[in-house]
């Protein structure tokens, strides 16, 4: 059977697993991430199926201008590298095979809910009337090969992933993105639905359950900031943390935290990469994890939060007042666009 959005969507919803488009050999693990041979494979397939002319607009040299400037901000929404608007179906069918082995069943989802909030914007009448969720693109940085640095990057407006292979093995997924606008949808097919939850719901609980002197410690500013500050060009902004330590925090607190953190990091990324993740977070001091907060904590009301680790920063920050549109990013410090081995 072709593999398409909706027949991938269909086994997401009835608990299908990765488990054989991601192998996995336990010998052939390195110190930096797990071995997932069907993306290497998945992407040269992709390339090769697509148009000639297609496909030389979807590569790239590895850690050139275009690797470094990843932006999944709506100043353009034209993004490097080859669109699925612009596919024919044997093309799409070829992406949609590649997400399938990128992402877990989860993580298909969420990208599938980002990306519909185009087509929710175009029936709103918001911004370009063309807009549409096909306006997502694929580019390949450097030549997939079984000892080569290389990498993929999937990306348009409000969703960006860049993952650094090295052969098979996956070395950095950062930096990554799921935003929307808007975040609670009211038209179209997924009216009723919600893009962003738990990025939102966990903080604002963590936040509120928190003694208000801690309060007063993990808050940076008294009004929300409207926007991410860890851009392109700015990944290591934050190398010292501010806010409240989870070590000033009780169990149950500490347990939310790390519930954020893996909505940012683990939970979209097929196994083993995911578990790798779950790893990496906790690699550092994980009392010294700190979240700072910006502004105050009313449902509908705008909100920013960081939470940095001694190897990553995760932002969020509602770019509207009624906090529908959200923006947030996660780098890993020391591993975003494979710049521990030469991104």
């Amino acid at each position: 059977m072709a593999i398409t959005r909706r027949s991938v969507l269909a086994g997401a919803a009835a608990g299908v697993t990765l488990s054989a488009l991601a192998p996995y050999s336990a010998a052939r693990a390195q110190a930096t991430g797990p071995v997932l041979p069907a993306i290497r494979e998945r992407t040269t397939s992709f390339l090769d199926r697509l148009a000639p002319e297609k496909a030389a607009r979807a590569r790239f040299e590895f850690g050139d201008a275009t690797w470094r400037g990843w932006d999944y901000f709506g100043n353009n929404l034209f993004k490097p590298g080859i669109r699925f608007e612009e596919m024919d179906e044997a093309e799409s069918e070829a992406g949609t095979e590649l997400l399938t082995a990128l992402l877990s069943p989860a993580g298909f989802v969420k990208a599938e809910r980002v990306r519909i909030l185009q087509d929710v914007l175009a029936q709103m009448g918001v911004g370009a009337p063309d807009r549409n969720s096909g306006r997502y693109s694929f580019a390949v940085f450097g030549t997939p090969g079984p000892n080569a640095v290389w990498g993929l990057r999937f990306e348009g407006h409000h969703l960006t992933l860049s993952c650094t292979l090295q052969g098979d093995e996956v070395v950095s997924v950062t930096p990554s993105s799921f935003s929307c606008n808007p975040n609670d949808v009211s038209v179209g097919v997924t009216a009723g639905t919600t893009a962003l939850v738990e990025e939102e719901d966990l903080a604002r609980r963590l936040f509120a359950d928190l003694t208000p002197a801690l309060q007063d410690e993990a808050r940076v500013a008294d009004s929300a900031y409207r926007n991410i500050f860890t851009f392109a060009g700015r990944e290591d902004r934050f190398r010292s943390p501010d806010g409240v330590a989870a070590a000033e925090m009780v169990p149950a607190q500490q347990e939310l935290l790390w519930r954020l953190v893996d909505a940012y990091a683990v939970d979209h990324w097929p196994e083993p990469l995911a578990a790798a993740q779950r790893a990496r977070v906790r690699e550092g001091d994980q009392a010294a994890v700190h979240f700072a907060w910006a502004g105050g904590n009313t449902e509908g009301t705008p909100l920013y939060y960081r939470l940095s680790g001694d190897n990553f920063v995760m932002e969020l920050a509602a770019v509207d007042p009624a906090a529908q549109h959200l923006h947030t990013i996660y780098h890993d410090s020391e591993r975003t666009l494979g710049q521990h081995v030469g991104g």
